[in-house]
């Protein structure tokens, strides 16, 4: 058993040195610890201890560090742990790992072990490399990418899960509208042109900025991805989304459109950037699909995060 803790990571330095002392008396003595001191460390690290193949890789950091780990371990039969130190951990939310260090440790010790599945996003044209990378969580342009470039490790450090509201209202204050063109290549909907948008979202998961809900049936194995698409509207129209993020019902609202597919096109009239669980990796257009089961995770025994397959059988 290997563990990667990344130092860098918002409770990472803090919680360093209990790391070791929760894993002992979760009756993990074995464990082999390799802090992380910068995130230009991280996937080095990863890549050389993803070497000896280990049956349980363990990241310590927040949804970041777990899609970079993810990546690495989509389709291998190493299972992968979570100690959720970061601002979000959204990723651990959908799963309902705990996110009190000893409670995280003691889920290693005594959960069970779960098959999710993995986003995938791709970048196409002349000038895009065809490297597909993973995200965990949501996929999104517009408002979501100007949030994202707000959220600077320093207000993530003061303000913590508040920093995502606070970007937020910063971002909407200056953003623009914008068009997209929504293709579907397994042909299971229409092309779905639309103007005047606040945002554009992927979801492979269940949560995301801190918390937020893709949709009242979001899953994070059910094999699709939730694909929404929010019209700019009028002020009042947003606070009424607004109150309905965290329960995810805002797709719902006559102003979002929502449809459920395995892979989705997305173009912009202008090339736009992509946020991949918080990190802006991509510019449009971009191709999206799910990999289904791509993942062994461990969760609590009481978690009913990932049951579709459990209840397909």
């Amino acid at each position: 058993m290997h563990v990667v803790l990344n130092s860098a990571s918002r409770r990472g330095a803090a919680l360093a040195g209990a790391v070791r002392d929760h894993l002992d008396r979760a009756g993990l003595r074995a464990a082999r610890i390799h802090a992380v001191p910068t995130g230009a460390e991280l996937v080095p690290t990863l890549d050389r201890v993803l070497e000896e193949q280990p049956d349980l890789l363990v990241v310590g950091g927040g949804d970041g560090t777990v899609g970079a780990a993810a990546d690495r371990l989509a389709g291998t039969r190493t299972i992968l742990g979570v100690l959720p130190l970061g601002t979000a951990n959204d990723f651990a939310r959908t799963l309902q790992i705990p996110t009190g260090l000893e409670e995280a440790t003691r889920t290693l010790a005594t959960g069970k072990v779960v098959d999710v599945d993995l986003g995938r996003a791709r970048g196409y044209g002349p000038d895009t490399a065809s490297l597909a990378l993973p995200f965990l969580n949501v996929a999104s342009l517009g408002l979501s990418v100007a949030v994202t470039e707000r959220l600077g490790p320093r207000l993530k450090r003061r303000l913590g899960p508040l920093a995502y509201p606070a970007a937020t209202l910063a971002a909407y204050r200056h953003h623009r509208p914008f068009s997209a063109r929504l293709e579907f290549p397994d042909g299971d909907h229409p092309t779905m042109e639309l103007d005047d948008l606040l945002q554009v979202a992927v979801g492979n998961g269940v949560h995301y900025g801190g918390g937020q809900t893709v949709s009242p049936t979001a899953s994070v194995d059910d094999h699709t991805l939730d694909v929404y698409a929010i019209e700019r509207g009028r002020l009042r129209d947003h606070l009424s989304i607004a109150r309905f993020l965290k329960d995810g019902s805002f797709v719902e609202h006559e102003r979002v459109h929502h449809v459920l597919t395995r892979r989705v096109r997305v173009h912009t009239a202008e090339r736009m950037g992509v946020n991949l669980d918080g990190e802006v990796a991509l510019r449009t257009p971009v191709d999206f699909r799910v990999e289904r089961n791509a993942l062994h995770v461990v969760v609590p025994q009481h978690s009913t995060a990932a049951v579709k397959d459990a209840e397909a059988a």
